[in-house]
């Protein structure tokens, strides 16, 4: 056997655990292998090789699947995506922490690195504003602390201070600035370690030894400076930037983590004898019959093998009204089912979903990287040594032709110039922008294909959208109630509104809604009754009102002429429209429409003042369409195109 699919593979039951994988296999048919005296059992021949290779690995107590440890989860850099490794740890490049290639439902939103460096910031950030006013408070005769306590004491108390910030506090950018020397790849981390080490290290020695030093070290008083003050002071403001940094990175996988979050933790299986029981969403497999209370979430990608409902699609579809769902038609995970239950069997399941997938692009794209980056790249990978040579340079120059002391004006000029061109922002500045970019868009609806992609929207002269849950709300809503003579809009509402609460459609629920906006008391409806191509009707208050099409009313005998030309109108305006009727007298209509979204008319101003030209593409009907395209100023209008059209209405308008 080659390499093996977890879920593919047949088992019987009762069997034993696979020592490298977990999974259960039936030891009458499992590949097997002897080790001291006891025999293992494996799901395929991969795993077997695994396990001869190095027993010992595989026989530690065994990691509950879907944690890092027992996936083997992969780790990448977010400013090196080509740099992975098993597990986390720490970018050889740049020193920055590794971060999980793709997140799980397992993972939550605590970051070791970012609590680790905000601790250490908040540590270290007092002792050196100390140290701080320590050193300058000598700069005003008046308020002179060395003066007052001795400057031996002063000194030790800078040492004292400046120590645990350094070594402690700063030791990250130590770890990686050594890093970076090491695996010759040189950061604004070798730049940070250089300086503050220098600063740190010759104050200690200049504190301890100032003998061994020249006179062109020391100042009018005979004595060498100290920099203890700077090292703790940049070591400070570096851990401040570090927390800001992880601050932002940690907020753009809040976007995947939200889509994560749209596939419930748990499933309802359903066993052969009918009996349920809850099971975690990652021991589903294909073929499993699941349960599906009303309002709950689907668990994976399924065919509907029992019972009826209304699905709402919008996560995945945009469009606003649920989508009838019943036997044989599939259901997507992540979508929420409405008042029915459906019985599924799993058809998708863990990374195979469209939902894992839309959250694999996601992080795919956030990882990418734009063509600008690679100037970046190239520029600091100059940069570095050019700053290093710059130090030198300058310090041999201000040792040679400077002021007195000039040894000490030259170290404080090579570490001045060796922190102040930190090139900070050529590191993070492209790939931090196209990560909060790529998130961003992802929390707002809106999937980026990749960097490369983000970087061309400059040059779009042409951007076409949806129309439902983009230009609109994305779901129905009771815009208009227009009595016929001799009715009023409460009456016509009230009747209307319990008629429809027995019914689960969301139009149903749109008309009750809106009754319940307006603070109406809506009766009790008996005898309800439906037909799905014509409308419902029941009994209100001793009265029989239909509320349904026009076609409804043809049928009853119901006179609604009068109100065909108001029809006509409000569908003109994007409006569905219903017909309301009681004890055979027509009552009025209800205009229902998806409303369009408060800030779209100023976005759509907006786009149009860059110069920049809209098209809607949309599956709804033309009229509808075109209604809502006049009211927000959109000229062209590509409507009734089917999901799997748009692609190619996309490329003739690329042609």
């Amino acid at each position: 056997m080659g390499t093996h699919d977890h879920g593919t593979h047949d088992v019987a039951a009762p069997g034993v655990a696979d020592p490298v994988c977990g999974m259960t296999v039936n030891p009458a048919t499992a590949l097997s292998h002897q080790y001291q005296g006891t025999d293992y059992f494996f799901c395929g021949e991969s795993c077997r090789k695994k396990f001869t290779s190095d027993p010992q690995q595989y026989l530690k107590p065994f990691v509950k699947p879907g944690t890092p440890a027992a996936t083997g989860a992969i780790y990448t850099c977010p400013m090196h995506p080509e740099v992975e490794q098993i597990g986390p740890g720490s970018c050889p490049k740049c020193g920055m922490a590794l971060e999980p290639k793709t997140l799980s439902l397992a993972d939550d939103s605590h970051d070791p690195e970012r609590v680790s460096m905000q601790r250490r910031f908040w540590v270290s950030a007092p002792l050196a504003l100390i140290v701080r006013a320590l050193t300058m408070s000598g700069l005003l005769p008046a308020l002179d602390i060395a003066a007052r306590v001795g400057h031996g004491v002063a000194d030790a108390v800078q040492l004292a201070l400046a120590t645990p910030v350094v070594l402690w506090g700063g030791w990250p950018f130590l770890k990686r600035g050594w890093q970076s020397l090491v695996n010759r790849s040189l950061n604004m981390f070798t730049l940070i370690a250089l300086g503050v080490g220098t600063a740190y290290g010759f104050s200690i020695f200049a504190l301890l030894f100032p003998e061994l030093l020249p006179a062109s070290f020391r100042m009018a008083n005979g004595m060498p400076p100290l920099y203890f003050e700077a090292a703790a002071v940049i070591t400070a403001l570096v851990l401040l930037g570090q927390v800001l940094e992880l601050r932002a990175r940690s907020q753009t996988s809040g976007a995947i983590r939200a889509l994560l979050q749209l596939a419930p933790k748990t499933a309802h299986r359903v066993d052969a004898a009918g009996i349920e029981s809850d099971a975690d969403l990652a021991t589903v497999v294909v073929g499993e019959r699941l349960w599906v209370r009303p309002g709950e979430k689907i668990p994976v990608d399924a065919d509907v093998i029992e019972g009826s409902s209304h699905v709402d699609e919008s996560m995945l579809t945009g469009e606003p009204n649920p989508v009838r769902k019943g036997t044989g038609d599939a259901v997507t995970g992540g979508t929420l089912n409405g008042t029915g239950t459906l019985v599924i069997k799993a058809k998708h399941v863990g990374a195979d979903t469209v939902l894992a997938q839309i959250v694999s692009m996601v992080s795919a794209a956030q990882r990418s990287r734009a063509p600008v980056q690679r100037l970046a790249d190239q520029v600091a990978g100059w940069f570095v040594p050019v700053v290093v040579a710059i130090a030198v340079l300058a310090a041999v120059g201000w040792a040679v032709w400077g002021p007195a002391p000039a040894l000490a004006h030259a170290l404080v000029v090579a570490v001045s110039v060796l922190i102040i061109a930190c090139p900070c922002a050529l590191g993070l500045a492209t790939p931090m922008s196209i990560m909060v970019g790529v998130g961003r868009g992802a929390h707002e609806g809106v999937l980026i294909k990749d960097a490369a992609a983000l970087e061309r929207m400059e040059k779009v002269d042409t951007i076409v959208v949806d129309k439902t849950g983009t230009l609109t709300e994305g779901k129905p809503t009771l815009q208009a109630v227009i009595p016929a003579d001799g009715s009023s809009e409460d009456t016509l509402l009230r009747l209307a509104a319990a008629t429809e609460s027995a019914s689960e459609h969301p139009l149903a629920r749109a008309i009750v809604d809106g009754a319940t906006t307006r603070k109406l008391t809506i009766p009790h409806a008996e005898q309800f009754s439906s037909d799905s191509g014509l409308g419902v009707w029941a009994q209100v208050e001793g009265q029989r009102v239909l509320v349904g099409n026009a076609a409804l009313m043809q049928r009853e005998g119901i006179d609604a002429n009068a109100l065909i030309a108001r029809a006509d109108e409000y569908r003109t305006q994007g409006h569905t429209v219903v017909f309301v009727a009681a004890d055979g007298k027509a009552l009025g209509l209800l205009g229902i429409a998806d409303a369009v979204k408060p800030t779209t008319a100023e976005a759509v101003a907006a786009i149009q003042a860059r110069g920049i030209k809209l098209v809607m593409l949309t599956g709804d009907e033309t009229r509808t369409a075109q209604a809502v395209a006049a009211r927000l100023g959109i000229d062209e209008v590509l409507a009734n195109v089917m999901p799997a059209d748009k692609a190619a209405a996309i490329e003739r308008l690329k042609k």
